[in-house]
């Protein structure tokens, strides 16, 4: 890994990886609530759900509880994320909403990063991957299997992709089935951090059988774990207090 992605105050990609919790309000007083809950938990940034909120499709709601959130946050940095639905989120929008939704909150400047689904179409995601640039914006590219675990090589070649389209954070979550595909996860986190990893990169196994991977990134090479404050936005998050817990262990332990 030859880079440190900075966002703010926060150095992604060195020393323990960093502790990232989602907020999936629907309404904006739900959303308000979680922001405020933060407060004494241990975290690193915010990942907004935006796929979760009720006003999702309205540009002008989504920037005024940004702002909101903006305030209630203060100097945490802030990942904006619209989950599609095949992807395991709450909703599906057209290509064209998801990408001016992207670009024009990354052109509020009140969030550090959005994220972009690689599959997309690389046209719509390399769009929005300049459009967040010339914003001063980073950009989280994802890939999310509900289903399986891809192959070794396919795990790499897929980050790889990623980084190619321009990505600042690669990141992908899978689904183990077996022990093993835990094993291929760590395993391919640990071949694209060492030999072809040019930004700091993102990996997870899913579930409770994954849940090691959310915890070994320091070891295996992942900057940046999810931890839930009060409902989890993906399988297999533990408590944000408990994940800052055995972090802080593995990492003394090192």
């Amino acid at each position: 890994m030859e880079k440190v992605v900075e966002v703010r105050n926060l150095k992604l990609g060195e020393g323990i990886p960093k502790i990232c919790v989602p907020l999936v309000g629907k309404t904006d007083e739900q959303i308000i609530a979680e922001a405020e809950y933060l407060k004494d938990l241990k975290l690193d940034l915010v990942e907004w759900r935006v796929d979760h909120y009720e006003g999702v499709e309205d540009l002008d709601k989504v920037k005024n509880i940004l702002s909101a959130l903006r305030d209630k946050v203060g100097d945490l940095p802030i990942l904006f994320t619209f989950r599609s639905k095949k992807e395991g989120g709450e909703r599906e929008v057209s290509d064209e909403y998801y990408a001016e939704l992207n670009k024009k909150i990354a052109e509020t400047k009140m969030v550090d990063l959005v994220d972009v689904e690689l599959f997309t179409g690389d046209e719509i995601v390399k769009d929005i991957v300049e459009f967040a640039h010339q914003s001063g914006v980073k950009v989280v590219m994802s890939n999310h299997d509900f289903f399986k675990t891809p192959e070794k090589e396919e795990i790499i070649k897929r980050l790889c992709k990623m980084q190619d389209l321009g990505a600042d954070l690669p990141k992908i979550a899978v689904m183990p089935n077996t022990s093993e595909d835990v094993i291929t996860l760590l395993a391919a986190t640990e071949e694209m951090s060492t030999k072809y990893a040019k930004t700091p990169i993102i990996t997870m196994s899913m579930g409770g059988l994954g849940l090691v991977s959310r915890l070994a990134g320091e070891t295996f090479g992942s900057a940046l774990t999810f931890g839930a404050a009060k409902v989890a936005s993906a399988p297999g998050q533990i408590s944000v207090d408990k994940l800052a817990e055995i972090l802080d262990v593995m990492h003394q332990s090192r």
